[in-house]
């Protein structure tokens, strides 16, 4: 302890504060006369540390006042009541067998703490927030649009109910114009009929009239009454007039037709938890192997072959150029095979953390799952059809996507059948991917949450963080300028390296998390395609031209 002093004062004990100090307790810190140190080193509960005091020490550190003492300052810190103390508090016995420390350590550490705190803030927790605000952001831009899907659906519907009334009602009216003319012509006979007896009646008539006016004895003679030919009357033509008996209006059934709109879920739910540097639990450090090797090879009996998903360490799913995907154990050995529901071939294939199939069928745009051998489809599209396919940590799927017109491509987060998000565009309003060329984009979940892309026309692998933000695009190998780079396949690992498929140039990339180049695979691969790995980091890579699966170590 250094109390405030002049160049000219004496420095005097701290304990009896009348005698000039000779000494100091490094322990204590207290600056001792020669008669007090005898008095301080009798307690023997302390291990005491008295050493001769330095009178040439360092300019006094800014120790800060003592609120109960104003001519002191603070140089220690009372660890039991977290509180700053000067040295008379210490003799007052108010902290008598509390531990000491010195307040500049004190201050220090805490500073440090404090430095720590201000960059989890800046570094991890703010970014995440400013990400959740995009989201939202994101979000209520969208809103116009989706409601006005839905509008324009209802409209749609509306007209199409519009259309079906009205040709019934057009239908009744010719019915009704048909019937019309049927009886008009009927009663058209009829008339016609009695018109022609009416005509005859009155010749008779005038016949008769003729006769008794000329009281001709032949012509009276000799005529014959035709009066019961007309007794009876020519058929009367009845007509049931139609009618119509117009059904009441049944509004439930109506409102059923027209179809049901599910009502809007709001659910709130608990936040990510934002676990700091330390918390977060680390696999083991894995390095990479100097020379890969590769450790078993697996005859799939394909043409070609597409895509690879481990269901184990020695069980892989596979799907090639047919309708049929395979699950296969190192030896080749088939061990069950299923055929697409719609008989037709499976763009991508994945395993489900509950070890479930699901597999993407672009011709039938549709998203399916094979639980049990039983094949559901739990995605079905319009104006759009599904690529490739992966199974995220909390179990959702990701799922790559082009427009019937191929002029748009998105990846959309699916939880069962529901969508929970969609990424298209970056900040900038531009695309993200590419359209309208390579069919193929396939795509992984990185261990920080990444969604990683292999864009083939941008020769691009394109990674965006969680919230669908544009983290960076890698583009490969900056020294090699020579050949394209063509990315296909493409998987992470424990350890949040990337490794994506060169197709065109036989070998695999590994990239750090950030888009690092690290390290190339070859292993004599022939056109890499579909990629995977296992639980133990094993890479498994699916040749397009040999239609062979490859399994190597790596790490």
């Amino acid at each position: 302890m250094h109390p405030r002093r002049s160049a000219q004062e004496v420095l005097l004990c701290d304990l009896c504060e009348t005698v000039p100090l000779q000494s100091h307790c490094k322990l204590c810190h207290l600056n001792l006369c020669i008669n007090c140190v005898g008095k301080h080193l009798s307690d023997s509960s302390k291990d005491h540390n008295v050493v001769p005091f330095i009178k040439h020490i360092q300019p006094t550190p800014n120790y800060p006042k003592c609120p109960k003492h104003a001519e002191k300052h603070c140089e220690l810190h009372c660890e039991e009541c977290n509180i700053p103390v000067c040295i008379t508090c210490v003799s007052s016995g108010k902290h008598k067998g509390h531990d000491m420390s010195d307040i500049l350590e004190k201050l220090s550490t805490k500073t440090e703490s404090l430095q720590k705190d201000l960059e989890e803030l800046e570094k991890r927790i703010y970014p995440r927030y400013e990400e959740m605000a995009s989201g939202v952001q994101t979000e209520k831009a969208e809103l116009e649009t989706k409601y006005g899907k839905l509008t324009t659906a209802a409209d749609q519907q509306g007209e199409l109910l519009h259309r079906e009334v009205t040709a019934i009602v057009n239908q009744r009216k010719s019915a009704i114009t048909e019937m019309k003319t049927k009886h008009l012509d009927a009663l058209n006979k009829n008339t016609e009929t009695i018109a022609q007896k009416m005509a005859e009646l009155k010749q008779i008539m005038s016949d008769l009239k003729s006769i008794l006016k000329s009281n001709d004895v032949s012509l009276t003679s000799t005529y014959k009454s035709r009066n019961s030919e007309f007794t009876t009357l020519p058929p009367k033509v009845r007509v049931t007039l139609p009618s119509l008996s117009p059904q009441k209006i049944n509004k439930d059934q109506l409102n059923e037709m027209f179809g049901s709109l599910s009502p809007l879920s709001i659910n709130t739910e608990h936040g990510d938890t934002i676990k700091s540097a330390e918390a977060v639990s680390s696999p083991p450090v894995k390095p990479l192997l100097d020379k890969p090797r590769v450790t078993a090879t697996i005859d799939t009996g394909y043409r070609r072959l597409r895509s690879v998903s481990c269901l184990s360490e020695d069980q892989v799913w596979t799907c090639g150029e047919n309708d049929t995907m395979k699950l296969l154990n190192l030896q080749s050995e088939l061990l069950t095979s299923i055929q697409t529901k719609s008989g037709r071939q499976p763009l991508d294939i994945a395993v489900t953390r509950d070890g479930d199939l699901v597999y993407t069928d672009p011709r039938d745009i549709t998203v399916n799952l094979i639980k049990n051998k039983q094949i559901q489809t739990v995605i079905t599209l319009q104006g759009w059809r599904p690529l490739c396919v992966c199974c995220t940590a909390g179990n959702d799927l990701l799922v790559t996507m082009i427009s019937d017109d191929r002029e748009q491509y998105k990846v959309v987060r699916y939880s069962g059948s529901t969508e929970k998000q969609s990424i298209q565009f970056d900040d900038q309003g531009r695309p993200l991917y590419s359209s309208g060329g390579y069919i193929y984009k396939y795509l992984s979940e990185n261990k920080n949450l990444d969604i990683c892309v292999a864009d083939n026309d941008y020769s691009a692998v394109v990674v965006v963080n969680q919230s669908g933000k544009l983290r960076f695009r890698y583009t490969g190998h900056p020294s090699n300028t020579e050949q394209s780079f063509t990315p296909l396949g493409i998987t992470t690992d424990s350890q949040s390296h990337i490794l994506t498929a060169d197709y065109d140039n036989h070998r695999i990339h590994i990239l750090d998390q950030d888009g690092q180049f690290l390290r190339y695979i070859h292993c004599d691969l022939c056109r890499p395609l579909g990629l995977c790995v296992d639980i133990r980091d094993n890479l498994f890579v699916a040749e397009y031209d040999t239609a062979k699966v490859k399994k190597i170590q790596y790490l």
